[in-house]
Order: C-alpha cells, then structure tokens, then sequence
C-alpha cells in the first residue's frame, strides 16, 4: 500500500513538473514568436487624394470589419475585455498616439495584406487573412480613407493574454495572420462588380479569419472560451445556409444581427456587415451557395 501511495505521488508530480516545462517552453517560444522578423516583399499601392478612392475606401472600412477593431474615427477600440483577455485596437488616425505615424506606401501594403509592421515583427491582432487579396485599387481606397480622417487622440494597440493563450499561441495552436498568408501570392486582379459569382468569391475573402480558409467554420483561433464555434458557411449536411434560404434572408441577418427565428447571433462583426451594400451581400450569398459541401470545421 505504501509502495502504491509513493508511485502515485511521484507520478502526479512528474506530470506537475512536465506541466510547468511545457507553459515555460510555451512562454518562451510565444515571445520569440512575437518578436521575430518576417520578411515579405511588397509592392507599393500609391497614396491616393481623390474624392472617388475615399469614398471607396470609408465603405470598405465601414464594411470590412475596420471599425470593430479601430473604431468609426479610427482612435481604437476595446473589442475583447472578459477580465481574463483584454484586446484592443490601435490608433491608426493621423492624432496623436497614432501607430501609422510616418508610415510609407509599402508599409501600409506590408500591414493590410500580410499582417507584418514596418519593423518585420508580426502584428498579432490584425487579421490581415482578411485582406490579403485586397486588389491594389481597393488597398490604395482604403488607405485614402484612413489617411484623410480627422485626427484624434488614441493609444497604441493593448494585448493582455492570459498565460494559456501565450502558451497556445507559442507552441502554434493559435496562429498569427502573418503564419496564415502565403506572401508570395500576388494582388488579387479587380473583377467586375455586380451579383455574380467571382464578386462573390472576392466578397469572401473578408470571412476566412473566423470561419476559416475553406469557410467550412469551426474553433475562432484565438477567441475566448465563451465564443462559440464559427458556422459552417458551405453547403450541405450542418451547414449554416439552411437556414437562409435566400439572399434576402441573409441580408436580414447582417442588418439586424438575428436569425430568421428572431435569435441573436452572439460572435459576429454585425457593426460592420450591416453596412454592406446590397450587392455584396447578393454576390457574397451566391458565392457561398456554389461552394463544394464540406464537414463543419
């Protein structure tokens, strides 16, 4: 019996100690992790002034998913704050505070599309996956609009993680947008815009930060433990779209954040899609309805 009671223990304290190596090698491998050096070469999008291109620009900011994290002027907002995880966007207007402060045409490129500073390290809340296949017209739009907003006071970005997220992120269950892109691809070519299926696939490209590459849903890398697992936007068995039948159905739920049977839809950047013209929306469910089916996740 005694023999039994001191194996036991030294196997609990053997599984202790392998524990405690495992979240200090996962510390150290996240901060190496945050601090490395990415090297993408860029292409730069020439600054533009004219009215077209902002306007273009503030509806892709509007509808992209831009304010969720930056806020409508641009000043940063407080997105994840659950005691645990606090995250929070930085300022990108021209005030004070501002981390885009002297940026240049390649380092606005380097941002968006490939999630990676000025400096090479990797921006680690900026979902650049999200706008990697922005065309050169659209980046360019878009940088016109953030360029042209009324300075305003704000701070740089705040990223609080609660040990197991540094751990995760260390030992690579949690992936940057940086270690998602694939920073060779070139820019994505302008295609007509209209409700047709290639304006739909380049509509999608907003969604795979969340519900994945092949969109088929799944874990929010990242997310806090409450979020719910993102949904399956492909056709077929467990698939989301069954319950829009129609385009109209889907533009419902983005203008009010609800399902058709009147349930609130809790993780999803409804601030933004709302804002989305009718004809995204239209081109963007056309899309989704064409994918190959696929198993959630």
């Amino acid at each position: 019996m005694r023999n039994w009671v001191k194996l036991t223990a030294g196997a609990v304290g053997a599984v202790v100690l392998l524990a405690a190596a495992t979240v200090a090698v996962g510390v150290v491998m996240a901060d190496r992790k945050m601090q490395r050096k990415v090297e993408v070469a860029v292409q730069p999008v020439a600054f533009r002034t004219d009215a077209q291109a902002i306007e273009r620009g503030r509806y892709l900011y509007a509808s992209r998913g831009c304010v969720d994290c930056h806020g409508a002027n641009g000043a940063g907002r407080t997105f994840v704050d659950d005691g645990a995880l606090r995250i929070k966007g930085p300022n990108i207007s021209p005030g004070p505070g501002t981390v885009v402060a002297g940026y240049q045409p390649e380092d606005w490129v380097r941002a968006i599309r490939h999630g990676v500073a000025p400096s090479g390290r990797p921006l680690l809340i900026m979902p650049s996956e999200d706008y990697n296949r922005f065309t050169d017209e659209d980046l360019s739009a878009l940088v016109a609009h953030v360029r042209a907003l009324p300075p305003v006071n704000g701070t740089a970005a705040v990223i609080d993680l609660p040990l197991p997220v540094r751990v995760l992120y260390g030992v690579g269950y949690i992936p940057d947008a940086a270690s998602k892109i694939d920073h060779a691809l070139p820019p994505a070519r302008p295609v007509a815009e209209g409700v047709n299926l290639k304006h739909g696939a380049y509509v999608a490209n907003m969604c795979p930060g969340c519900h994945g590459a092949n969109l088929a849903g799944g874990r929010i890398p990242g997310g806090p433990p409450d979020w719910p697992a993102a949904s399956n936007l492909t056709p077929g068995d467990g698939s989301v779209l069954a319950r829009y039948p129609d385009a109209d159905a889907l533009m419902r739920l983005f203008r009010t954040g609800r399902r058709p049977d009147g349930t609130g839809v809790k993780v999803m950047p409804f601030e933004s899609l709302r804002e989305m013209s009718e004809t995204d929306v239209r081109a963007l469910y056309l899309h989704l309805k064409s994918l190959k089916p696929l198993p959630q996740g």
